[in-house]
């Protein structure tokens, strides 16, 4: 079965988005730093339809985490819009253009049924029935391939406290946000079998890889 690997930056304060987070500004006040190291590599850039980049030490770590990937799940803040219903006239489609960068099936928990939107060669789901619904829909559109949970981090917490994240990888950046949300909000000291398999640090990122040993997947429902 699928892997369900999750991957996030945050910051030394435990935030993974700024205060005062809007539809102007999603990452809240400072939130765009967390993400800085990621946008400056060459592989991120190539994703995203963009030329030129870094490669060092980061540029592993960001095309281990792009490869094997068939599906994504994302809660409906990463997805964007305003909260409450969809508006039927203007539908919010999302932070991520005309193109998305995702070029396979997108899951998006919601509690408000909305039908499929394509843009490009990515189709979006939104979910209505929960965590474990949208993972099992991901597994099959995934055909083989892993999932990704690419946030927010209410979605990630749900997924982490359900014990179904089976690889983690938390990329540390030496900023202080003093506020805003946080991952691991809710969440007590059990990472249900999460283990610590890699470190890599950099002068602008830390990256710590969790995974789930051989043969102890989380629940599955």
């Amino acid at each position: 079965m699928s892997r369900l690997r999750f991957r996030i930056s945050i910051s030394l304060d435990g935030h993974v988005a700024g205060q005062q987070q809007s539809v102007q500004n999603p990452l809240g006040i400072g939130g765009e730093r967390l993400h800085h190291w990621a946008t400056a590599l060459a592989s991120w850039r190539r994703a995203h339809g963009m030329e030129g980049g870094d490669v060092n030490a980061s540029t592993t770590v960001m095309e281990e985490s792009m490869a094997g990937i068939g599906a994504t799940i994302m809660g409906r803040n990463m997805f964007g819009g305003h909260p409450g219903g969809w508006n039927e006239r203007t539908p919010w489609n999302g932070w991520w253009g005309e193109d998305p960068p995702f070029h396979h099936p997108v899951f998006v928990l919601t509690r408000h049924p909305r039908p499929p939107l394509v843009l490009g060669d990515t189709r979006f789901h939104f979910v209505t029935e929960g965590i474990h619904a949208a993972l099992e829909q991901a597994r099959r559109a995934a055909a083989g391939r892993d999932v990704a949970l690419a946030g927010g981090a209410q979605a990630a917490r749900q997924y982490l406290s359900a014990g179904l994240v089976d690889e983690m990888e938390l990329h540390l950046v030496p900023v202080l946000l003093g506020g805003g949300e946080r991952l691991f909000e809710r969440i007590g000291d059990d990472l249900h079998g999460l283990a610590l398999v890699r470190t890599l640090a950099t002068p602008t990122v830390v990256h710590l890889k969790f995974e789930r040993p051989d043969g102890t997947r989380g629940p599955v429902r």
